[in-house]
This record gives structure tokens, sequence and C-alpha cells, in this order.
């Protein structure tokens, strides 16, 4: 080989070596696939819900608190399904805002028993509303004994290993990213995350800011369709009568956000659509859509 041809050769092998190197070692997206109890609608027990989701291509599925531990183990076993995150079923009811401390401590009680649940299922993290502002509550007294109460509980959960992820909603409270990334790091746990839910920013602002900002504080993401236009025609609660992808998620930007902070962990679709076997089927490929955008 000539002079001439080496400097040719080596050239091309140049070029074309930053693409190998970006293809062996750019991060792959694993997002495991699961949906909230509370929105499967198939009829029948916990074995047959589950075998539904199991059919329908899911991995694992939400467990409401409370439920029967041996009920719901024995079915996740059965069907090889996984729990992905257990929702505390007594935040709305029992808010850990609220100014009576009776109710409180009920609020309290319920989330040892969602994070021993957890537990028992396998699930990482239990998804917790910290508060609710109204006319009746402030946010800064949402803000204080909320906080105040989740502190009773994070030396449970740093004990069994579940965290408690703070999920964003329409509850009034922590509307920002960078406030929501505050509150977190002030309890100095990595036992307290974040529970992103994707479908509950759109109305507000834009999920992949929210991504970015608040990083590696996210422990699980809620998988949720919003439509701004029928939400500007009809009211903000109709924003959420949208099917996957026919809504104002830019699920593109979000996966790349994701993708920026390195998340691997649960989506959990909280959508509407899955009373049916067919249902349930549609929204699971519809997920393996989003999750390759």
């Amino acid at each position: 080989m000539n002079r001439r041809d080496f400097l040719h050769t080596a050239a091309l092998l140049g070029a074309s070596l930053p693409a190998f190197a970006q293809t062996q070692t750019a991060p792959k997206r694993k997002i495991l696939k699961g949906i909230m109890w509370g929105t499967v609608g198939v009829p029948g027990s916990v074995m047959q819900k589950m075998e539904a989701v199991k059919a329908a291509g899911f991995d694992g599925v939400e467990p409401m608190g409370g439920m029967d531990n041996a009920e719901m183990n024995a079915a996740l076993k059965a069907t090889g399904l996984k729990a992905g995150s257990v929702c505390c079923h007594t935040h709305w009811a029992k808010p850990l805002s609220d100014p009576n401390p009776a109710v409180r401590e009920v609020g309290v009680e319920g989330l040892k028993l969602s994070l021993r649940d957890a537990k028992a299922y396998g699930a990482p993290a239990v998804l917790l509303v910290p508060a609710v502002v109204n006319a009746s509550i402030s946010y800064a007294d949402a803000y204080t004994r909320s906080q105040a109460e989740i502190r009773k509980v994070v030396p449970l959960a740093e004990e069994l290993g579940v965290k408690i992820a703070i999920e964003n909603v329409w509850n009034n409270f922590l509307l920002s990213p960078l406030e929501a990334a505050r509150y977190i790091d002030e309890f100095k746990s990595p036992m307290v995350g974040w529970h992103l839910d994707v479908g509950n920013l759109i109305h507000y602002g834009w999920p992949e800011q929210w991504v970015r900002i608040l990083g590696k504080r996210i422990a699980t993401l809620h998988i949720k369709e919003y439509s701004r236009t029928k939400s500007d025609k009809q009211g903000k609660w109709a924003g959420f009568d949208a099917e996957f992808l026919k809504g104002d998620n830019n699920w593109p930007a979000v996966m790349k956000a994701i993708d920026e902070i390195g998340y691997h962990g649960w989506g959990i679709a909280e959508q509407g659509g899955a009373g049916s076997p067919e249902g349930l089927k549609k929204l699971s490929t519809e997920m393996d859509q989003i999750f390759a955008s």
C-alpha cells in the first residue's frame, strides 16, 4: 500500500469511529410497561384481571394499597407479572395536609401499609399524593404539614427499601419542577423521590422540562395523554379524554429527556380504555409506540 492509499484508508476509518463508538456506548432505553390497577375495568377476579393484563403484553401492574396481599401475590406469581409501584389508598380521603391531626394520622398509617404492601409484592416505590391545597388548607401549611408527616415514615421506607414517590396531580401543590426538586431534597433521603405523571403536566407546562430538572429524583413514570384542544374548548378535565398519541404530549421530546437523565424503570399507564381485553391490547401497543418514540 502506498502512502496515498494509506492516508485515504486511515481517513475513512477515522470518520467511521465516532459513529461506531456512539453505537457501542449509547444507553439502551429500558422502560417496563405497567398499568394502574384502578384503570383495569375487565370484569372478573384479581386473577382474571391479571391474566387479561398479561395477555395484552404488559410487564406488570400498579396495585392499590390495602389490597389482599395473598391474592395479589398469587396472581403475580401465576402470571409472571411484576408490581411496578403501589398507589397509596388513603392520600385523597385522608391527606397529610389536613388541619386535623387525627385525619393526618390515618393518612400516615395508610402510607405505612402501602409501603409494606409494596415490599410484599416486590414493588420499588409507593405513589403518594403528599398534600391538598384548598380554601381551608393554605399552601404554606400543606408544605410544612406534609413534610412533617412524611418524615415520620421515611425510616420505614429506608428499612423496607421502598421509595416514597411524590406525584404531581391537580392538588394545587408543588406547581413547578424547581419547587418539586426542593421539596424532595429537603428530606435528605434517597428513599423519597418523584412519581412523574406526564399527562398531568400538559395543562400547565411541558413534561420534558420537568424530566430534566427532576432528573435522578424520578422514581416512576405515569404514562397519560392530554389534549389542550379539548381542554380549551370543553374545560380542563376534558383534556384527559384523549387516546394515546392523539393528544398534545410530545412523546419524542419526553423520551429524549428520559434518555438524557438515564432513566430505567417503570412506565405505568393511567389511561382510559382498559375495560376490555381489546382495550388493554390497544393501550399496550400504543405504549410500545410511545416508548419507541
